[in-house]
């Protein structure tokens, strides 16, 4: 089982790690080559954030066409195939395409990786296989941070090579990632399932304010860093550092996530990236960047895990896909507006202010979140384990 959900996990290595969250390692190298503004740089993530929103919008509807399997590869393809057309241009336009174009493929990974990894939660009864998944983009982040800075530093008008090296990297973790989306067992009654958001707004909410928030920090970590005049050196290992600690998470997050509601968790989750994001304001120590890279990294990813568990306790398994697609679209629409509203405050005050943002959204999220626990719905397998264990007081993975 372990196995399998890491070689799964290179799904959100490649379309978060390296897709999505490398480009914050290259920003200032692109900067400083193209001559962008904030705005026009954080642009380039906001068309990453629509082609995610069209990518969430159709990932449903391929799931219950062509199976979770099949979406899975399709979006690991896509999403190798827009890094290397990244490198092919510098015009403003092809940057742009390429970013939503790798968006799109990262949605139908995103997807359709967490159906994969919620049916093997549901038959391992355990929370593991959904934390691994999502933990990978913590492997794309370490990768990237490895080499990507000094690059950027030294040798910024290369920054389409490194767009090439991390295209290659995508390949790879397709062609590994490729057997273990495979379902043996036939997937259940897709073709019938229903978004089932309606009772879950409280978390749709605070999951579109966290996704608003977190990417900015991200985005433009790299650029507030450099405005402060961090060394390259420094920049390599918090970055690093954010992403080993995004790796090593799971094993942390796991069972509380199978012992506690899965609301508790995103109000805890929140509320620790919350402080994460202000830290750099109060301090650029070094001493200080590390914690707070240590707690963002160790969870960010635990959010979308957390909503997921969420979705599974509250839905029925026919309502996965479906469901999981539309809380992906609310989280793609959160994406899109962030980083370019970030920007834009940002080239009119500091860099910091994208950090002041990420803090604030992430905080609003908190208190949304805290407000209620969502509601479970009888006929999913959370209200089933209820039922069936209520005199043991033992209540299943995704309950809340």
């Amino acid at each position: 089982m372990y196995w399998t959900a890491a070689r799964l996990a290179l799904g959100t290595a490649s379309a978060l790690g390296i897709s999505r969250f490398a480009y914050g390692l290259l920003l200032p190298a692109m900067r400083t080559d193209l001559g962008w503004s904030l705005a026009r740089a954080g642009a380039l993530t906001t068309a990453n954030s629509v082609g995610y929103l069209l990518g969430a919008a159709f990932a449903g509807v391929a799931a219950r066409r062509w199976g979770s399997t099949a979406t899975f590869r399709l979006g690991m393809l896509v999403t190798a195939l827009a890094l290397a057309a990244t490198a092919v241009s510098s015009a403003y336009l092809a940057l742009l395409t390429a970013r939503a174009a790798a968006g799109a493929g990262g949605a139908l990974v995103f997807v359709a990786g967490g159906v994969i990894a919620s049916r093997s939660a549901a038959a391992a009864r355990s929370a593991a296989p959904i934390t691994i998944y999502f933990a990978g983009a913590g492997l794309g982040i370490a990768v990237s941070a490895a080499w990507l800075p000094s690059l950027a530093t030294y040798a910024p008008h290369a920054w389409p090579l490194a767009w090439t090296g991390l295209a290659v990297c995508a390949l790879a973790a397709t062609a590994v990632s490729w057997a273990a989306a495979r379902v043996d067992e036939p997937e259940p009654q897709l073709t019938t399932g229903r978004r089932e958001i309606r009772h879950l707004w409280r978390t749709a909410v605070a999951y579109l304010l966290f996704a608003a928030g977190y990417i900015a920090y991200v985005t433009f970590l790299s650029a507030a860093l450099t405005q402060e005049a961090v060394p390259t050196w420094q920049v390599s290992t918090l970055w690093a550092l954010l992403g080993i600690s995004a790796v090593v998470a799971p094993p942390m997050w796991s069972p509380l996530i199978g012992a506690w509601p899965p609301a508790r968790v995103l109000t805890t989750v929140l509320a620790l990236l919350a402080g994460a994001s202000a830290l750099p304001l109060a301090s650029s120590s070094y001493v200080v960047l590390v914690v707070s890279v240590v707690f963002y990294g160790g969870t960010f990813m635990t959010v979308p895990a957390a909503v997921t568990a969420t979705i599974r306790g509250a839905t029925r398994p026919e309502d996965w896909a479906p469901t999981l697609a539309a809380f992906t679209t609310v989280f793609a629409a959160g994406q899109t507006v962030g980083p370019w509203a970030a920007g834009t405050i940002a080239d009119h005050t500091s860099a910091d202010a994208t950090l002041v943002w990420a803090a604030a959204l992430c905080a609003a999220a908190t208190l949304v979140a805290a407000t209620r626990r969502p509601r479970i719905n009888s006929r999913g397998p959370a209200g089933a384990v209820r039922r069936a264990h209520r005199k043991r007081g033992r209540v299943d993975l995704g309950a809340g």
